[in-house]
């Protein structure tokens, strides 16, 4: 098992350019801008002091004796609201705008249809497990349906890929996402195949490495170490993953990275997030 190539890619997900470097002065960081020197300046830009910013002065800093020391100013407001608690904005005395209401992670799901062209032994499977006939499957019945290709699944892993591919957490698919599951699941079984080169079952870091930059996700070696960490099902002392949760993991960095991917509009590798979109990102790959 060959470790990191020489050429590494930079870290984060492949998409985008960096932003172009802006020009900087020569000057030192801190230095004042060019120009005239001011009334009571030297030639420098600064007053002539000569003692070091930060050399200490006879008198303490805080010494409430000192009379050129002005009083603190207490009159602002000290806000009492809950951490996560959006700042009130008054919009030029207007009233503000109505915000957008979050996505609800349990909303209901859109019934759907196989598309066209679908294996019909995939139509079968799921038929067979939708007993109800609803035109849904919940998360056990996908876990067995699952199991009828000999893929067996934990049911953490059964609820990252419904969460995955429907986008709440009511553990209810219908076909066309079922469809999906089904592709996705042939596509990463055969990059786990192709990178577990001893044939052993499991991949180590280097693999998971190669397998994570065939999927486009190319992450440093500290988050690579916290990934195999997480899912080495021996707790760590083989630091090697299985293929349940290999698919596990995958499903994390790309949940992840696509949801991060939607806030960086400009492809920075930037991203900000308010309190309650932060959590509304992660807890779902958390409580799955």
């Amino acid at each position: 098992m060959s470790g990191y190539p020489p050429h590494r890619p930079p870290y984060g997900y492949p998409y985008g350019e960096p932003p172009t470097s802006q020009s900087y002065s020569s000057a030192p960081y801190g230095a004042p801008p060019p120009g005239p020197p001011q009334s009571g300046q030297s030639s420098s830009g600064y007053s002539g002091v000569s003692t070091p910013y930060s050399a200490y002065s006879a008198a303490p800093y805080t010494s409430p004796s000192d009379p050129h020391k002005p009083p603190k100013d207490h009159s602002y407001p000290q806000s009492s609201a809950p951490y996560g608690t959006p700042a009130p904005q008054t919009y030029g005395g207007y009233p503000p705008p109505p915000s957008a209401p979050y996505g609800s992670p349990f909303a209901a799901l859109v019934p759907s249809a196989f598309p066209p062209g679908t294996d019909p032994n995939v139509i079968g499977v799921f038929q067979a497990a939708d007993q109800d006939g609803s035109g849904f499957i919940d998360d056990k019945e996908l876990q067995t349906a699952l199991s009828s290709y000999n893929q067996s699944f934990s049911l953490r892993t059964v609820h990252l890929l419904m969460y995955h591919f429907t986008n709440t957490n009511t553990r209810k698919i219908g076909p066309k996402e079922f469809t999906q599951v089904y592709y996705s699941l042939q596509n990463w079984r055969a990059i786990f195949e192709r990178f577990d080169r001893d044939r052993s079952g499991k991949i180590d870091s280097a693999e998971l490495r190669e397998a994570l930059l065939s999927l486009g996700f190319s992450v440093s070696p500290t988050i690579l170490d916290l990934l195999v960490s997480k899912f080495d099902k021996s707790g760590g002392r083989y630091k090697a993953i299985e293929y349940d949760n290999f698919i596990e993991c995958c499903l994390t960095v790309k949940g992840l990275t696509e949801k991060f991917k939607e806030k960086d509009t400009a492809f920075s590798g930037s991203a900000t997030f308010t309190y309650e979109s932060f959590m509304l990102t992660v807890l779902p790959f958390l409580i799955a």
